[in-house]
């Protein structure tokens, strides 16, 4: 495996996907399956692409900022900033799993908003 195209793939792919352009970024970056495990996010490239086409639709003013990506195996993090409109902020983890082809095939997450006050003076990223 290539670990840097990976990583280059998992940033592409979600940048694609999250900036409104879902299904052009399943087909050149998803290969034969594609497994969610988002509760929020139907199964198969379908479901993800009707996820995100509804997020552009409805937060068209959303940015993200990718903080880390780190690869191992088969597999890709990547810990990025998210403002949506109103300004809340979330902090994603997000994991990808890829196929023997280099292509995407599973996908976890972790979603946490940043709070107002922290009890601490470091950031979460």
């Amino acid at each position: 495996m290539d670990l840097q195209q990976n990583k280059d793939n998992a940033v592409a792919f979600y940048k694609m996907a999250y900036e409104g352009n879902p299904r052009a970024a399943v087909e050149k970056y998803v290969g034969d399956q594609y497994i969610q495990h988002n509760p929020d996010v139907a199964d198969g490239t379908e479901g993800f692409i009707s996820y995100f086409e509804r997020m552009q639709e409805e937060y068209a003013d959303k940015s993200i900022e990718f903080v880390r990506c780190i690869a191992e195996g088969d597999l890709v993090a990547l810990h990025t900033h998210q403002t949506w409109p109103g300004n809340d902020e979330y902090i994603t983890m997000d994991f990808f799993r890829f196929d023997e082809n280099g292509k995407i095939c599973e996908h976890w997450d972790s979603i946490q908003q940043i709070p107002k006050e922290s009890a601490n003076p470091n950031t979460m990223y």
